[in-house]
């Protein structure tokens, strides 16, 4: 448990002034997405989708719902509390709430994971709104390990002089 770091110890030192808007943007497309696929669950609505074939079958699978919630939601709220922590780091300059912003992704990118790999292997059938949220949720993991991993050294040698 050396190694631990707390997340109070780790410092985000001149954050490029594009990130937090970038995934600002981001999280908002990708809360547009989510919320139109949970909106088309519970209307009944099927989902257009021209490119992909195969929509339909992965939003009526077995692996579309969690605990009888639709996955879409569950993304809803994932990118509501991304895009959320940024604006409250945007409003406060508080360094928690962008660090919070750049670890949800972190999670995110292995839930991603897992509904790319169901869909291409599993099911072998791909939906179109499913693979843009995983392109996103993606971008915003890269994002989030070029702020946490460009600043190690750093971070390692700050923490080890507070210890």
């Amino acid at each position: 448990m050396k190694n631990f770091k707390p997340l109070s110890y780790v410092r985000l030192n001149k954050v490029p002034r594009w990130l937090p808007l970038t995934f600002l943007i981001l999280s908002f497309l990708g809360f547009l997405d989510a919320a139109y696929l949970t909106a088309e669950h519970y209307l009944g609505i099927p989902v257009v989708c021209s490119v992909l074939n195969g929509c339909e079958e992965v939003l009526q699978s077995e692996y579309s719902m969690f605990f009888g919630i639709p996955v879409a939601l569950f993304g809803v709220g994932y990118y509501a509390a991304v895009f959320l922590l940024t604006v409250l780091f945007l409003d406060t300059k508080k360094e928690t709430f962008l660090k919070l912003a750049l670890l949800l992704p972190l999670v995110g990118f292995l839930f991603s994971l897992w509904f790319v790999f169901t869909q291409a292997v599993l099911l072998q059938a791909y939906c179109l709104y499913c693979m843009i949220s995983a392109a996103i949720t993606t971008t915003l993991f890269i994002l989030s390990l070029f702020v946490f991993l460009g600043k190690e050294s750093s971070i390692k040698e700050e923490y080890e002089e507070n210890t």
